[in-house]
């Protein structure tokens, strides 16, 4: 059995669809109100807070996939994600099951340096350094041997359906409700994004390859690496109308923040989109040369005709 902890978002919906398509109709799907996407798919009502709540949704799996979100809180991040992932590594630890963690890049240092498995920490900010002592939680047990476990870790989102990220909401919804597109801070650093889809398919496929373990992986991305400028130019030819858009400055988002909580909690990760976001999947694209990349056309006409649909 492959067992998804945190099963409601849109990486495990894709990951759930993946798993059935490929490697197994023996699927688990465990949240605090779960949802079946296959009518085989077995659900598990559970908190993950609760460690022998997680202790019973582990039991019997031979994988399970950490998959888990929060709001954007920083002090529900501090109060929550450590004790979550305490909890579901004990689980995984008694129950012999892998433990497949879907990581992102915050603890990443918010520069132009190229971003790879090896680059260190250099959280800055409450939901960073949060991001940062998981993912060294997980990796002390790897290398005590305690448990077999690894890491995938992706950059931001676009995608379609509930995907949720900052490029989604800025740029993509206000295609679709025929709005004025919105880009953070500047218009021509270049961005690494991963289509939702393809982090799935990727995470499905380390998760089934045995020698992947015990170590981080990048999953894959296009290596155009577009500015928002390029990339609203491309929607614009994808959508065959022109696409305007305006960029909003550091100080429209600080005024922003005194009326909306949700910027705050936004405004430690604007940083990275002063610089060229660069992260190399360079070490998956090596080990798994057949895994078909989505690619910024691909993916953007994908998000028109859903929005068509």
């Amino acid at each position: 059995m492959q067992t998804i902890l945190g099963a409601n978002g849109q990486i495990a919906e894709e990951l759930t669809r993946e798993l059935y398509r490929n490697f197994t109709k023996d699927i688990r799907l465990v949240s605090r109100n779960p949802k079946k996407i296959h009518d085989s798919d077995q659900l598990f009502p559970a908190n993950l807070m609760d460690p022998l709540a997680t202790e019973n949704a582990v039991e019997g799996s031979d994988i399970a996939y950490l998959t888990v979100g929060l709001p954007m809180d920083s002090k529900l991040w501090e109060d929550q994600f450590p004790t979550m992932m305490q909890n579901v590594i004990e689980a995984c630890k008694k129950h012999s099951a892998k433990l497949v963690f879907f990581d992102n890049t915050y603890m990443y240092a918010k520069t132009s340096a190229v971003q790879t498995e090896e680059s260190p920490f250099e959280a800055i900010g409450r939901k960073s350094t949060v991001r940062s002592k998981i993912a060294k939680m997980l990796l002390t047990e790897m290398e005590k041997g305690s448990i077999e476990a690894v890491i995938c870790r992706a950059p931001e989102f676009y995608g379609p359906r509930k995907t949720q990220s900052i490029t989604n909401t800025m740029v993509f919804e206000n295609i679709q409700q025929n709005k004025k597109l919105k880009v953070p801070l500047t218009d021509n650093t270049r961005r690494t994004l991963i289509w939702t889809p393809d982090a799935s398919r990727a995470m499905a496929l380390i998760g089934n390859t045995p020698v992947a373990f015990n170590q981080t992986w990048h999953l894959p991305c296009d290596d155009a690496r577009l500015t928002y400028k390029e990339m609203i130019e491309l929607a614009s030819k994808i959508y065959q109308q022109e696409l305007s858009y305006s960029i909003v400055k550091m100080w429209q988002f600080k005024l922003g923040i005194l009326f909306n909580k949700k910027l705050k909690e936004l405004q430690e990760l604007l940083p990275r989109y002063k610089y060229d976001n660069i992260f190399s999947s360079e070490k998956f694209k090596n080990r798994f040369p057949d895994f078909e990349l989505t690619t910024y056309e691909k993916g953007i006409t994908q998000i028109k005709n859903d929005q068509n649909g």
